[in-house]
Parts: C-alpha cells; sequence; structure tokens
C-alpha cells in the first residue's frame, strides 16, 4: 500500500453512477424495479436508466459503458433472467470489471430463485440456461455459466426471506448507501500544503505492507505544529483499508478523570474507544482486559490524539497482542519523552514547515490562493516571519487578515512586531484582540464554559445575552478561532483556550464578566464582593486552602450572572464549602453546576425558570426544592451520585428535558410519575439507585431513545416503555462491590414481559442468572441472538417464525429444557446451538466417539457439525470455550473454523454449530474424503463424541471412520490463520465479567436496537 507524492494523483475515481442493476425487464421492471428506483431516488443514490436503449442480440455500447462507470453493480436474478443473451454478457461484464476496478456486486434473488439453482444453473433457472445455450459457443456458454456460478456465491437479498417487499428494498438502498460511503475517499486535506510530504514520511514509518505485526507510531511536536491534521489526513485515507477504526480525539481534554481512580478512569477510556471503534454507544466493561477480547483479532486502525499521560496509553494500547495481525495505532504528542517510556521508538518529529509553504499556508487563508496578489508580497512574507512559521499561527493570521486592504495589514504588523511578548503568544493574541467586544466575551465563554460543547447548546445558554450569538460564531470560525467538529461540537484549540484565560487575567478584577481565579471567587463569594455586569464563574473547589463560608447574599448581588460551575478537579474529600440555607441565587441563572453540593435541600430562593442545564453531581441533596417550580427552559438535570436524594419533584413543568440522570441515588424510591409525561425525554439513566421501586409507564414517550436501569435490585415491575426505543439496558448484579449489603431480589423474576415480543428492532437477547424463570415469552421476529444462561428451571420456548433470521441459541447450564424446546433449539436451520446433552441428535447421520471423524461423500454445500464434550473438573465462568475444527479435503486442510461459547458449564454439553464453508470451493465435488479434527481452546473440557450433518442430498456412499487416536491435542493445534473463518465471538460481544456472575446472580441489561441483554 503506497501513498501518491502528488494531489491529482491521489484523487478518488469519479464514478458517472452510483448504481448499475442488470435486469430481466418482463420479470421487474414495472414492479421491484420501479420501486427500488423511486426508494434510490428518495436515498440520493443515482441508478443508470436505459430507457431508451434498443434491445438486440449482443450487449449495447452505452450499456457497457455504464457498467464501467458505476460504483456498484445490482443483478435482479429473477426467473428468466437466465433467458436473455443480453443479460448474461452484462453480468460477464459486470464481473470483469469487478475483477478490473474492484466494483462491488451485490444481488438480489427475487421470485422463487434459489441460490443454489443460480450457482448451479439447475432447477427451473438451469433449465431455462440451458434452452439459451442452444446454438451458443463453447466459449459462449463457459463465460456465461462462470458468472453465473459468481453470481450465485455472492450472498445477496433472498426475496422468499422477507414478507414485505418494501422493507427488503429499503435494507438494499441502506446497504447500498453504506458501501458507497464507505468507499467514498475523502478530499478534505488534498489541497492543504505539505500534506503529501507529511504522509510519504509517514508511509515509511508504518510499513503498510506488513501484514502480520502490529505497530504503534508517534507522532511529535509542538502545539500547533499541525500533528492532530497530519493524524486527520491518514484516517481520512486509510480507515476504510481496516477492518475497524476509530479517531479518539483531545485525549487530553475529553478524558479526564471525572472524580475516579486509576482502574476506573482506565475503563472509561477503554470503554469510550471500544463504544466508538465498534459504533455501539454507551459500552460497559469491567475489567481491564474486555479491550483485548474484543479486538485482538481484529485488524484496527486507531488514532490517540494529543495524549499527555502515560496512563491513556497503558489503557488503551498497552500491548501489541491487544489487536489483530496488521494493527497500527497512531499517538500524538507534545512529549516525546511519554512515547519513549511507552516503548514507542517509531516516532515520526513534525518540523516547521518550510519557508515557502509557510508563506503559501497563510495565503491560503488570507487570500484563497496559494501567493500573495501584487502589493501584497512583502506584507505577506513579514506576516509569516511573524508567525514563526507555526502552522496554527498562520492560519489564525491569514484569517484575521482576510479581506483586509494594504493599510490595515501594515498597522497589524507593525503593532506585533513592537510587541514585547513572544511572538506565538501575541500573535494568537492579536486574533482575540481584533473581535468586536461582543464576539470578545463569546470566545471568553467558550473557553471557559463551553469548549466541546454542542452548538445548539450554546446557542440555547448565550439566547438572552444581549449578545448576537449566531454572527458571532460565525464571526470566531471564519477567523479560525474555533471550528464545528463532526458531531456538532464547539471545539477551540488548547492555546487558543489558554489565550481566553489570560485575557481574563489580564483585565480589572471589577470589570471582569468571568471570575476563574481562587482569590477573586473567595472575595465575591464570601465578602459580598462582586459586581452587577458578572456573567459567569467558574470555581476549582480543591484550590481551597482552608473551609469556606458563602455568604447568603453574595450571590444575589450578581444579578446578571448566568453560568455557575464549581468542580473539584482533584476530588479531594477534605474540601469544606458551607451553604447558607436563606442563599439567594441570582435570577437569571442559567447553567448551575455544582459538583459535591453541600446542602439538604437547594435553597428557596433558587428561580429556576431560566436553568437550561442542572448539574448535581456528588450532591448531599435529600431534595430539590418543594412543590412544582417552572422548569420550561431545563434540558438536562443530572443528579448522579446525589446518595441522600430521596426523592424526585414533580417535573411535570420540565416540558423541554432532554436528558434525566439519577445514577447511583441509593435512596431514591420513586422516580416521579410526572416523568412518564415528558415527551420530550430522550435519555433517562438510573443506574444503581439501590431502593427504586417505582418506575412510571414510559409508553407514550416518543422521543425516548435510551433508558438504564442498571443494579435497581428492588425494582419489581419494569415500566412500559415505547416500541421505538432504540437502547434499552437494565443490568441487576453490578452494584454488589458498592455494597455488599444491598438485597439481591432478581433472582425472583419468574417470567419476562410480554411487550418484548414488539420490540421490532431487536437483535439480541441475553437472559442471564434467572433460576426461576421457567418459560419464555414469544420473541420479536427480528431477534437473532438468543442466550439463555444459568435459568436453571426454564423449560419451555415459543418456536421460532419459519422465517426467522435467528443464528445464535445458546442455553449453558438449562438443565430442564423440555423435549419440545431441545427440538425448537436443535433443528433451527443455520443456527448455531449450545446447550446440554449427552447424546448426538438423531440427525447426525456421521458420528464417531473421540475427537475425529471422516466421511466420504461428493456431497457439497452447507454443513452442521455437533460436539459433545465434558468439563473435566468444576469451571469457572471466566473461562471461555473455543471451539476449533479443521477440514481438510484428500488430504489437503481447507479450512479451520472457530465457534466462542461461554464457560462454566457444570456437565455435558453439546454445541451444533452452522457452516457453508465447503460452498466455496468447486473441486469438493471431484474429491471423496473430507476429515474433521475438533479441538478446544482450553484443557478444562473432554470432546466424547462428534458429527456433522449433510445439508444437501448425497449421491454417493458413505463412511464414518471411528478416529479416536488421530485427535489432535489441544498443545499441538497449530492453525493457519489465513485459513481460520471465525463463525461467532459470542463471548466478546457479552458487556459483562463472567466471572462476576454466580448461580443464583441475576443480571439483565438490554441494548436495542443491536443489543439487547436480559437477566435478573
Amino acid at each position: 500500500m503506497s501513498f501518491s507524492s502528488s494531489s491529482s494523483s491521489s484523487r478518488p475515481r469519479t464514478w458517472r453512477y452510483s448504481v448499475f442493476t442488470s435486469f430481466h425487464g418482463p420479470d421487474v421492471r414495472k414492479t421491484f424495479l420501479s420501486h427500488l428506483r423511486k426508494q434510490f431516488n428518495t436515498n440520493g443514490i443515482s441508478m443508470f436508466d436505459d430507457q431508451g436503449i434498443e434491445r438486440g442480440q449482443t450487449i449495447a455500447p452505452e450499456l457497457i459503458r455504464a457498467i464501467r462507470e458505476s460504483r456498484i453493480s445490482i443483478v435482479v436474478l429473477s426467473k428468466n433472467y437466465a433467458s436473455s443473451s443480453w443479460c448474461l454478457d452484462e453480468l460477464v461484464e459486470i464481473f470483469k470489471c469487478k475483477e478490473d476496478k474492484n466494483q462491488i456486486v451485490m444481488t438480489v434473488f427475487y421470485g422463487g430463485v434459489d441460490p443454489s439453482d443460480v450457482r448451479k444453473q439447475t432447477g427451473d433457472f438451469g433449465k431455462v440456461f440451458k434452452k439459451t445455450c442452444t446454438r451458443k459457443t463453447e466459449e459462449e456458454r463457459r463465460k456465461w455459466s462462470q458468472a453465473l456460478t459468481d453470481a450465485g456465491n455472492i450472498a445477496g437479498e433472498h426475496f422468499l426471506n422477507w414478507d414485505n417487499e418494501s422493507e427488503m428494498i429499503e435494507k438494499i438502498a441502506r446497504d447500498v448507501s453504506n458501501k458507497l460511503n464507505a468507499t467514498i475517499v475523502s478530499n478534505d486535506f488534498e489541497d492543504m500544503v505539505g500534506i503529501e510530504a507529511h504522509l510519504e514520511k509517514m508511509q515509511s514509518l508504518l510499513h503498510l505492507d506488513d501484514e502480520d505485526g502490529v505497530m504503534l507510531v508517534g507522532i511529535c511536536g509542538p502545539a500547533g505544529i499541525g500533528k492532530t491534521t497530519i493524524a486527520r489526513a491518514l484516517y481520512s485515507r486509510l480507515s476504510s483499508t481496516f477492518q475497524l477504526s476509530c479517531f479518539m480525539e483531545n485525549l487530553r481534554e475529553s478524558c479526564n478523570s471525572g472524580g475516579l481512580d486509576e482502574y476506573g478512569w482506565k475503563l472509561r477510556l477503554q470503554e469510550l474507544l471500544l463504544s466508538k471503534i465498534l459504533n455501539q454507544n454507551g459500552i460497559k466493561i469491567n475489567h481491564l482486559g474486555m479491550m483485548m477480547q474484543r479486538l485482538c483479532d481484529q485488524k484496527v486502525f486507531i488514532i490517540l490524539d494529543d495524549v499527555d499521560d502515560l496512563q491513556q496509553l497503558e489503557a488503551l494500547a498497552n500491548d501489541t497482542n491487544w489487536f489483530g495481525h496488521g494493527s497500527r495505532i497512531i499517538v500524538t504528542t507534545e512529549d516525546q519523552e511519554l512515547l519513549e517510556q511507552h516503548g514507542i521508538n517509531n516516532t515520526y518529529h513534525v518540523d516547521f514547515p518550510p519557508k515557502e509553504n509557510a508563506r503559501k499556508i497563510l495565503c491560503r487563508y488570507a487570500f484563497k490562493k496559494s501567493w500573495a496578489p501584487y502589493g501584497f508580497e512583502n506584507l505577506a512574507e513579514r506576516a509569516t516571519e511573524l508567525c514563526s512559521n507555526l502552522p496554527l499561527g498562520l492560519r489564525v493570521m491569514g484569517s484575521m487578515l482576510r479581506g483586509k486592504k494594504e493599510d490595515d495589514w501594515e498597522s497589524m504588523l507593525q503593532r506585533l512586531e513592537k510587541s514585547s511578548i513572544s511572538k506565538i503568544d501575541a500573535l494568537l493574541r492579536v486574533g482575540f484582540d481584533s473581535l468586536h467586544e461582543s464576539d470578545q466575551t463569546i470566545f471568553l465563554l467558550i473557553a471557559v464554559f463551553f469548549n466541546y460543547e454542542d452548538d445548539g447548546h450554546v446557542k440555547t445558554m448565550l439566547a438572552d445575552s444581549g449578545l448576537d450569538v449566531r454572527l458571532g460564531l460565525k464571526t470566531l470560525a471564519y477567523k479560525s478561532l474555533i471550528h464545528l467538529s463532526t458531531k456538532g461540537e464547539i471545539v477551540m484549540h488548547k492555546l487558543l483556550k489558554q489565550v481566553g484565560i489570560q485575557a481574563i487575567q489580564r483585565q480589572e478584577p471589577r470589570k471582569r464578566q468571568i471570575l476563574i481565579d481562587t482569590d477573586n471567587i473567595l472575595d465575591a463569594l464570601e465578602n459580598d464582593f462582586g459586581n452587577r455586569s458578572l456573567m459567569g464563574i467558574s470555581f476549582d473547589i480543591s484550590t481551597i486552602k482552608d473551609s469556606m463560608d458563602i455568604s447568603p447574599r453574595a450571590l444575589k448581588r450578581m444579578r446578571n450572572l448566568r453560568f455557575l460551575w464549581i468542580y473539584n478537579s482533584r476530588w479531594d474529600t477534605n474540601v469544606r464549602v458551607h451553604v447558607p440555607e436563606d442563599m439567594d441565587f441570582p435570577p437569571r441563572l442559567k447553567l448551575l453546576h455544582w459538583e459535591e453540593y453541600p446542602g439538604k435541600c437547594l435553597p428557596h430562593t433558587l428561580r429556576p425558570e431560566n436553568l437550561v442545564k442542572l448539574y448535581l453531581e456528588e450532591s448531599k441533596l435529600k431534595h430539590l426544592w418543594k412543590g412544582t417550580q417552572p422548569l420550561g427552559n431545563l434540558k438536562k438535570l443530572n443528579l448522579n451520585s446525589s446518595y441522600n436524594l430521596e426523592e424526585l419533584p414533580d417535573l411535570g413543568n420540565a416540558t423541554n428535558l432532554e436528558i434525566l440522570d439519577v445514577c447511583k441515588c441509593q435512596s431514591l424510591v420513586e422516580i416521579h410519575s410526572s416523568v412518564g409525561n415528558l415527551h420530550k425525554l430522550e435519555k433517562l439513566k438510573m443506574n444503581y439507585c439501590g431502593k427504586l421501586q417505582v418506575v412510571p409507564s414510559l409508553f407514550n414517550l416518543a422521543s425516548l431513545q435510551s433508558v438504564s436501569i442498571a443494579g435497581c435490585y428492588q425494582l419489581r415491575k419494569f415500566p412500559d416503555i415505547s416500541a421505538t426505543i432504540t437502547e434499552l439496558k437494565i443490568v441487576d448484579t453490578m452494584l454488589e462491590e458498592l455494597t455488599a449489603s444491598m438485597e439481591r431480589s432478581g433472582a425472583d423474576i419468574e417470567r419476562l414481559p410480554d411487550c418484548i415480543k414488539d420490540l421490532h428492532c431487536l437483535d439480541d437477547l441475553f437472559i442471564i442468572g434467572c433460576p426461576k424463570l421457567v418459560s419464555l415469552p414469544e420473541l420479536p421476529r427480528s431477534l437473532t441472538r438468543l442466550v439463555v444462561w444459568n435459568c436453571e428451571s426454564l423449560e419451555t420456548l415459543v418456536p421460532f417464525p419459519s422465517d426467522s433470521q435467528i443464528f445464535i441459541l445458546f442455553f449453558p447450564n438449562c438443565f430442564k429444557l423440555g423435549p419440545e424446546a431441545r427440538r425448537v433449539i436443535i433443528q433451527q436451520r443455520s443456527c448455531h446451538q449450545f446447550l446440554p446433552g449427552r447424546d448426538i441428535p438423531a440427525e447426525f447421520t456421521h458420528r464417531a466417539i473421540g475427537k475425529s471423524l471422516t466421511i466420504t461423500s461428493n456431497a457439497c454445500g452447507g454443513f452442521k457439525m455437533c460436539v459433545i464434550f465434558s468439563p473435566k473438573s468444576e469451571m469457572g465462568d471466566a473461562i471461555d470455550i473455543d471451539l476449533m475444527c479443521r477440514i481438510s479435503i484428500n488430504g489437503c486442510p481447507k479450512e479451520n473454523c472457530i465457534v466462542s461459547l461461554l464457560g462454566g458449564v457444570r456437565s455435558e454439553h453439546l454445541a451444533i454449530f452452522y457452516s457453508e464453508i465447503l460452498r466455496e470451493y468447486d473441486e469438493v465435488e471431484q474429491y471423496s474424503e473430507m476429515l474433521f479434527e475438533f479441538s478446544s481452546s482450553t484443557q478444562e473440557i473432554e470432546i466424547i463424541e462428534c458429527g456433522v450433518q449433510i445439508l444437501v442430498e448425497e449421491t454417493s456412499s458413505e463412511q464414518v471412520l471411528d478416529n479416536d487416536n488421530g485427535s489432535l491435542a489441544d498443545e499441538s493445534f497449530e492453525l493457519d490463520a489465513s485459513r481460520v473463518k471465525i463463525i461467532d465471538d459470542l463471548h466478546g460481544s457479552l458487556e459483562f465479567d463472567a466471572s462476576r456472575v454466580d448461580t443464583d446472580d441475576a443480571l439483565l441489561g438490554l441494548f436495542a436496537p443491536t443489543f439487547f441483554s436480559f437477566g435478573f
């Protein structure tokens, strides 16, 4: 893999059409195709239109050109597709483009067409094809047959698997859109001065052609030199070539400890990375080995940006064996020693750009071209020199001078040249000093309160401040003092943030609109020294030497105060802040962020009608206020870890509330019924509320996206929830180490709510540690994974519909499963099963005692394998089981299959797994002997018996050879990694520490639509 050294050659290929469809007109043009075209138009996907092209015996040149100029080809294989030599020629051309141009090919098996009939040209489809081949040359027949075989081997959408054609079309459109997005190469950095030279140097360090090793590479240099820009350009260009990728931006600012100890902080960092790289919001883990388990077999590309603490690297990239072969981890930092301490010696040191490039950077921002216009040449030279060639300075300087006349340039440069402070500081200050007073205020507020906050949130906070917020934000962005991230967050560079802090410190104390210095704040809060123009206070109470008493009237004097942010950066438990019960709050307060608020109740003088965000984490509150308050502007209410909070007030007037967080409110018994009427509520978090017993119905909350109820052991009844919810987490045993005395009552649950069947987006369901659960209700048709673990009383379950998409059915330690339930599990086709048992099911006609068997057959296609194993002694839940099968044909190794199971089994279990691996080998039909050799990743179990079921009709004799002596010992079982296919990595997707789940534990965690885990 290599980068082009010129920007023109690195430009992505331009495709004329997004999609070309190959189809038989009479079968689908007026039905399926017309609906597909309409859906594509809705999704903004361009599709070639063949209307007007006259059909003939040979494919028209226009069609060949359209195929070659399309990014994706979709082949609609209907019953009469093979009746058209035109269609078959199209198909040959499509696969030629797939080979030569890396074109993406997708298939739709429409009507009653079976992929197997297309692949082998059999059945009715084959009869039509043979008729078309009459009087054709052998070469034509060979090309067409090969093209159909290739098309049949592509896993596409099967019409018979869908009840609703419109839903199938919507999915096709989504898949096409995702594939287009994944293949569009960004040119955001194409015209950036000098970027190709940086990328070429990085290429020499990354050794991208080496697919065996894992590499950590550093990018080091001073602030503002362009380290993050280089990393972003690399990510934009390379991320699509890796299985998984993520950009962990600004670790210095966004990943502070938040009061956690070192272990908890590292867990938090890993949760953030896993959530990003797996694209699953809110992933929770319980031990630091989970990240390695999830990523050790994945080729990943990770950027760790702006690292400033060795513990960040220890948490996120402590060892190369955490990641799969070919992975690359890039670390950007200002600290070279930090890289060396972590053993990263492969480092790119970013130098200041040469003088010519520096001048070009300035001119790009000042004149939107790479050179200075006539009359500005010397001015541009002087400006470049003043910036000391620092890219950030050049960008700010150029943006600031854009559109200015020569006289303005001269005045600005003279002022900078005469400044006594450092050139870089002076330059960045000029950007601030040049702002209108209103825009300066917005700049300072962002620097102190709103960096990395959502753009809309900032506008709401400053809505009635008298500031022109819309114009101000536009001006700051225009001058490169802020930028809007891809997540819609306002971002200010740390050097510019420091400029804001210094600007506040230079102001006369009595004229300041924002207080940040401890001495000034103490004067204001203890001695009533405040002013009416004060807009915000940011107070780190860990900087207080002794205790402090806030004056009852201190805040009342600050009538314009809107933003009060009190925090404890060191989580110092010795801090003593005393709040009088009759303390007056200012009337215009919009942001009240007070960590460790010491009072039992908020003062009755608080007027919350203007509050937008109320953040009272770790407070001593027992209740917020009495009665009903006007809360029409409140959007975020966070009472996390307010251990003494006994009740929530009536929130019926909080009609705009979007986020409510009462996690770890261990004295809270009831969520007020008014919450059930908050129609704009999006997130409700109630984790670890140990005494919580009542949650109102949430059925009518159409905006609700996420509900989290973890560690609520006394909650007896699940609230009704809307079927449109996207994330539901209920984990009932995670609080054990925080409060050992808490009642663990989840094990008493005997049934699951019937409403589960209405969660139509649900993919995965995990039910763990429910010893009194006897039966399972009807489950949603969308379900693909069902895991029921340590539910010893479970006897029955409802059969799955014929069109079920489920492919995982795991029931370890469910010893009372009845005959009908076992039949439902075992006979589910195209599925992996795991359940107690000591007998190979009858349908496995090939079987052998021991670890291997040989089948003599010319069968080809899908098959099931069954293994019975027994624990040699008592197994811990933390022991993972990987079953492996090495498949050889006529002595030639073909594939290694691995299926990951759950540990902790207490008796014989049988594992059944399905595979279509042999479908990929055309030569299977020519060979007769297939050898299956089974082994395990742990010596804690013994494989007793094995079996294989061929899922196609066999045409020759069969022979099963017992081969007890030929089995492979675990320690000698070496796999060829190039041939390994992971059938499933189930234990890697379970977001809990199995070692902490006892037999009678209750663990329930639901994640919808993609992850829904249950446990009581």
